[in-house]
């Protein structure tokens, strides 16, 4: 019997069942363990395309790509016809005319992808590097990955996310998937960066509260860029002491607990500087994790499977 699953585009990872989720995370760390891909075709072609600031995502999808064996194209949307006024879509509609088999895009507009992908015509594959302040699929798929790398379930499991939760697209994609595997989730944070609509997916807590009995404290950066009001709402020194996980928060944390985080890091912000690279860190990990992860969703799109 066939097993493959179809999955022609990757936008957001709620549009995947928990199945197709669990077979991406396997996939991810058997290519962790070595495992290579036997492509359908001899050569592929990919464009990364990052309208926004990335060190992690963009170098962790090209060195995935790398990694399987595609050709990664040069493409600068510095100095792209974007600049002259080309619209996204048609950047897009020129790549796949030109033979790109994969586009992984970052946008600051949410849902950049459904004009692309409702399209008749383009037929290039696209992958969600992140849409404003909307998903961030691949990321949250490294998180899972990590996490269940780390207890080999999600049952039951206690995670906290703390920060900046409505301009997170990391928490809304890691919400979500956390509570239909089965995680409770618990946030916590500034209350005027929080939204009631998220109490469907978990409980808002204050963080001394969360910090002794969690399994994965999830902290999350201030988004500045996308504070639109220009206010600074808090000092860096008054964040880190009432919403961040300061040296002696961590101390009350269980031993077997982990502290996760999406980075860039505002070191002595969300999170002790100490901590980063601490025994109970996760943070490099996930880093880690990124390329196996990214290499799972490209061989998924780029075989219009997930294995």
């Amino acid at each position: 019997m066939n097993d493959r699953v179809i999955l022609n585009h990757f936008v957001s990872v709620e549009r995947l069942s928990n199945i197709e989720v669990m077979k991406l995370i396997r996939r991810g760390e058997a290519f962790k363990k070595g495992a290579t891909w036997q492509p359908e075709k001899q050569q592929y072609f990919a464009a990364n395309l990052f309208f926004e600031n990335s060190t992690r995502t963009h170098t962790s999808f090209e060195t995935a790509e790398r990694k399987l064996g595609v050709d990664v194209l040069s493409f600068d949307t510095s100095t792209s016809s974007i600049q002259k006024g080309e619209t996204l879509y048609d950047t897009i509609l020129t790549l796949s005319a030109l033979g790109t088999d994969v586009c992984v895009i970052r946008h600051s507009e949410e849902a950049f992808f459904q004009p692309l992908i409702d399209s008749k015509t383009i037929k290039t594959q696209i992958v969600n590097g992140g849409d404003g302040s909307g998903q961030h699929p691949s990321q949250c798929l490294l998180d899972l990955m990590t996490i269940y790398e780390e207890f080999g379930t999600f049952d039951s499991l206690k995670v906290a996310i703390v920060g900046d939760i409505v301009h997170s697209r990391v928490a809304k994609s890691n919400m979500q998937m956390l509570r239909r595997l089965g995680a409770e989730v618990y946030f916590s944070g500034p209350k005027e960066w929080f939204s009631e609509e998220y109490m469907a997916f978990g409980t808002y807590l204050p963080i001394d509260e969360l910090v002794k009995s969690v399994d994965v404290m999830m902290m999350l950066r201030v988004q500045h860029e996308r504070h639109h009001d220009g206010k600074q709402v808090f000092s860096k020194e008054a964040y880190h002491q009432t919403y961040g996980l300061t040296i002696e928060r961590a101390s009350q944390m269980k031993p077997s607990a982990i502290i996760m985080h999406p980075a860039p890091v505002n070191r002595d912000v969300e999170l002790a500087s100490e901590l980063v690279e601490a025994k109970q860190s996760r943070i490099v990990t996930q880093m880690t994790n990124g390329v196996y992860a990214r290499m799972a969703i490209l061989e998924a799109v780029l075989t219009e499977a997930i294995l």
